[in-house]
């Protein structure tokens, strides 16, 4: 019996690679995103410590130099925000990018695997008209030769 080959393996084993290579770069724009996005939190909670205290510091008595001390911090980390916040914006679109070239590299392969599989159907329909063709020729040769 003859063994089914499919003629395109190596571009369905090369597209394999490419979801897997897929698969790492979105992992790390992923961890990426998430080591940013740590980052601006880390930052509210500071900004939101130095108005808090900005507060507590207006309520009781005053003292100018912490007060201004207090305010410029605060006013500097809502800057680092801003920025932190376009850069957590930035590694999102990466992380999209990388969403998007996954899932395309992903239907590629499972095209390429539905196609080996239809060469398989195909293969195997012929091996059956082979069979039934091979039946056929004995059984009118052993008729014939009586």
């Amino acid at each position: 019996m003859a063994r089914f080959r499919y003629r395109m393996q190596n571009i369905l084993d090369i597209k394999g690679k490419l979801e897997e290579q897929a698969k790492i770069t979105y992992g790390i724009a992923q961890q990426k995103y998430m080591t940013e996005q740590e980052k601006l939190q880390e930052m509210v909670v500071r900004r939101t410590g130095y108005e808090r205290k900005l507060k507590k510091l207006m309520d009781g008595p005053m003292d100018l130099h912490e007060i201004q001390i207090t305010r410029q911090a605060a006013e500097s980390m809502k800057i680092l925000v801003r920025r932190q916040m376009v850069e957590v914006h930035k590694k999102e679109l990466e992380l999209e990018a990388a969403r998007k070239a996954l899932t395309e590299v992903m239907q590629e392969r499972k095209m390429h695997e539905k196609l080996k599989e239809k060469a398989y159907e195909e293969f195997l329909a012929e091996q059956d008209h082979e069979e039934r063709l091979a039946v056929d020729q004995l059984v009118s040769y052993n008729y014939n030769s009586k």
